[in-house]
Order: structure tokens, then C-alpha cells, then sequence
């Protein structure tokens, strides 16, 4: 694995751009200077992320998200996955 962040990543399952293995290493997300936590999608190269509008669903029972544009930082939380922590 790279220790870069791909273009664009999303929580969804049933999107094209799902990529479990990236999401189980832990990917943070930092949005015009401000660390954030509740971010369901993002693209680094068109400079927007998608979060969830409050509680309110979809009639798919899916998060209504809003799409807010600026500059997008993603990085890795955890090493990568050949190292191993010391006990």
C-alpha cells in the first residue's frame, strides 16, 4: 500500500469509489484547515466532501448528505500495513 490517500474515497458501500481495505487503516480527512469527523465522501482533485445533513434519511433509508467545497487534506491514521507495533 501507498502512504497516500487515493483521489477520492467514500463510506458508501454501494459506491464505486468504496475501498474497505483504505477505510480499516483509518483515513482523516481535513477540510479548509479543520480537522473533520463526519465526512462521507471526498475528492481531492474537484476540492469537495460530502457530510450528513443533521439526522434526516433518504426514502432509501440512506443519510441526505450536503456537498461543501475547499480544500481537501486526507492522510492515513494508522501505519501501514506491513509494520507491526511493538509489544
Amino acid at each position: 500500500m501507498t502512504d497516500t490517500p487515493p483521489d477520492r474515497l467514500s463510506l458508501n458501500p454501494r459506491s464505486p469509489h468504496f475501498n474497505a481495505e483504505l477505510l480499516q487503516r483509518g483515513v482523516g480527512i481535513r477540510f479548509k484547515g479543520v480537522e473533520k469527523t463526519n465526512v462521507e465522501e471526498y475528492c481531492v482533485s474537484e476540492g469537495w466532501i460530502r457530510v450528513a445533513a443533521g439526522k434526516s434519511l433518504d426514502r432509501y433509508g440512506q443519510p441526505m448528505t450536503v456537498m461543501l467545497k475547499g480544500a481537501v487534506e486526507p492522510y492515513f491514521q494508522d501505519a501501514a500495513s506491513g509494520e507491526t507495533e511493538a509489544e
